[in-house]
């Protein structure tokens, strides 16, 4: 289920809710499934629970996940994981129009770049 990059220079907890949210988006995981225990997915992992517990803490403030006291995490709302997404995606777009306007791109190249790239997405999705 989640498969962590021990060498990556990106910190296990982010790498596990990615996965996670992954896993949400992917329809894996669906709103009210139960997560795996802290303890239990630490000893699957190999990794300290408090690595896990920060990872669902996260989640759970952000709207992710919610917790049950006594019975464990589980996944909330799968909106809450596409809004999640799409506020990143937007802020990775609004990074990449200044670098473009910075490079001297004009906003009609832009358009026909974003129209070729959403006609390209269309024939992909019909395969």
């Amino acid at each position: 289920m989640i498969k962590l990059d021990l060498q990556s220079k990106t910190p296990l907890y982010l790498q596990m809710e990615q996965q996670i949210i992954d896993l949400i988006l992917l329809g894996c995981l669906k709103e009210n499934d139960q997560l795996p225990s802290v303890r239990n997915l630490a000893r699957e992992l190999g990794i300290n629970p408090n690595t896990i517990q920060k990872a669902y803490q996260d989640m759970e403030n952000r709207g992710l996940i919610y917790s049950v006291v006594g019975r464990g995490n589980f996944v909330a709302s799968p909106s809450a994981a596409e809004n999640l997404k799409r506020q990143e995606c937007m802020a990775e777009l609004e990074k990449l129009l200044l670098a473009a306007r910075r490079a001297g791109i004009s906003a009609q190249e832009l358009h026909m770049a974003v129209d070729a790239a959403f006609e390209t997405g269309k024939e992909d999705d019909l395969q």
